[in-house]
């Protein structure tokens, strides 16, 4: 596995390390021991799948409040997406900001999303689906999530949304002051 940083703290992306041949390749997508080498967690209890029938379907994004908060590991299983996870962590250098990625069936990747971000993401072709692990079960009472097009954020979806949940349209803006780093 290779796992790769983002301009977010705490957030990685994973390749995986295939070993080909004729018949295709073979690849860990997962191994515990190399996620706590780095001081990521690395216990999760439950994993969910997500389904879209169209593209430009947008979710999220999504987080759970304490005492629940995730940890996530995202992957595309079927199609494409564009995953984006922001950072709401208050003392967190990278507060307020975001990245994304793409994740499709093709490039096997993984997105490593720590307690504290929300995420979400964009379907790139119809029939596009995903599967995710949680470090935490889900807990309604305790879910949340802040606005895909929140002016605070800035994010840039690589296509308008055309599918989108009320839902998910609800959500606040992120009303916490982004926190501003002076240079001395």
């Amino acid at each position: 596995m290779i796992f790769k940083p983002t301009p977010i703290s705490d957030v990685w992306i994973v390749d995986l390390e295939e070993r080909a041949d004729d018949r295709g390749f073979f690849a860990r997508s997962w191994c515990r021991r190399e996620f706590e080498a780095r001081g990521l967690v690395a216990n999760f209890v439950q994993v969910n799948v997500g389904y879209n029938f169209k593209r430009g379907t947008l979710r999220g994004l999504h987080f759970q409040r304490s005492p629940w908060q995730e940890v996530k590991v995202v992957r595309c299983t079927r199609g494409a997406l564009y995953d984006v996870v922001v950072d709401l962590r208050r003392d967190s250098p990278t507060h307020g900001q975001w990245v994304g990625a793409e994740l499709t069936e093709d490039n096997h990747r993984l997105l490593y999303v720590p307690e504290g971000c929300a995420q979400g993401y964009q379907t790139l072709i119809d029939e596009t689906e995903m599967c995710y692990q949680t470090s935490q079960f889900y807990a309604p009472d305790h879910a949340s999530g802040v606005r895909f097009d929140d002016p605070a954020f800035g994010i840039v979806w690589p296509l308008p949304a055309s599918v989108i949940s009320d839902a998910d349209r609800r959500w606040p803006f992120h009303t916490v002051e982004l926190t501003c780093r002076r240079e001395s």
